[in-house]
């Protein structure tokens, strides 16, 4: 973590003590959050994780903003704070209010707490391990990102225990949900897929950019359920996220997986280039975090 965070409206040292267990969203788990990534001075993406946000925070009770700048200036002041041009940036709206345990003293119907770091060295290739009955797809909230994450932390701490990188999860009906930070695709000829929200995953940012916004010619893009045996005899398989970009499968724990697909690459060289165009708009409409007299480096 950086030297500052972001409390509210305020910039402050990462070391203050600015939060209280009477915010009910803290011990409870009860708010949402995303990670986004600063690319050259540019939160990528950002209106794409508001909403995602705002949709959660809908569903789950939770104030929120009533306007994307309410969130953006503050993120951009902390960006600017840390100098962080090329990092990872997390923020949570908390829930403040409610119930027993609200705490004396509480002002504010939510509090908005952000930071960032240096982005993670991923691997070239992933390996990934399996969980069973990890998700279930029928759950009314599935898909969403809130607080309460400590069971998708669990996962993967016990995958790196076994010198893996990560594990997808499996739904109540065996099928293939998500990785405890990324959604799952495979490719098969022409055809890439991945499962649906119907599956129980959470909808990814750069899942959604593959889907409805890179169009590549002889490459069809979409949603499908999805088996272990469809994860074999599939090509490739790869995972994504906001802070992977698209990164191939190694391997599976207990599956014999090929890597003879040619859709992975143009796919990644596509996704670049949308980041490139979004991260050059942004600054064109003034949208980035650098000064305006201070070069890119």
């Amino acid at each position: 973590m950086h030297r500052y965070i972001l409390h509210n409206e305020d910039v402050v040292e990462s070391t203050e003590r600015c939060l209280s267990p009477g915010q009910v969203g803290l011990l409870n788990g009860w708010g949402v959050f995303s990670t986004l990534r600063v690319i050259d001075g540019v939160i990528f993406s950002f209106e794409k994780h508001w909403e995602r946000m705002r949709r959660d925070a809908v569903r789950f009770r939770v104030p929120f903003p009533s306007d994307p700048r309410e969130l953006f200036e503050p993120l951009r002041r902390l960006v600017q704070a840390n100098q962080a041009w090329d990092a990872t940036l997390r923020v949570a709206i908390v829930r403040n209010r409610g119930g027993l345990w609200e705490g004396p003293g509480i002002d504010r119907d939510f509090d908005i707490i952000a930071f960032t770091t240096d982005p993670k060295p991923w691997p070239e290739a992933v390996r990934l391990g399996v969980v069973h009955r990890a998700r279930y797809a029928a759950w009314p909230f599935a898909g969403t990102k809130i607080l309460s994450w400590c069971h998708n932390l669990t996962w993967l701490e016990e995958a790196e225990c076994r010198g893996l990188d990560e594990v997808i999860l499996l739904n109540e009906h065996g099928l293939v949900s998500e990785c405890t930070s990324a959604n799952v695709f495979i490719s098969k000829g022409h055809q890439v897929w991945t499962p649906p929200l119907s599956s129980g995953c959470l909808p990814g940012i750069t899942r959604e950019i593959l889907l409805n916004e890179i169009h590549i010619p002889s490459f069809e893009v979409a949603e499908k359920d999805l088996s272990l045996q469809d994860l074999e005899q599939a090509d490739e398989v790869f995972i994504t996220s906001t802070t992977r970009g698209l990164l191939p499968v190694a391997s599976i724990e207990g599956l014999n997986i090929r890597r003879e697909g040619r859709a992975l690459e143009p796919l990644r060289q596509a996704y670049e280039q949308y980041v490139r165009d979004y991260v050059a708009r942004a600054k064109a409409e003034g949208k980035s975090c650098r000064p305006v007299s201070m070069p890119a480096t």
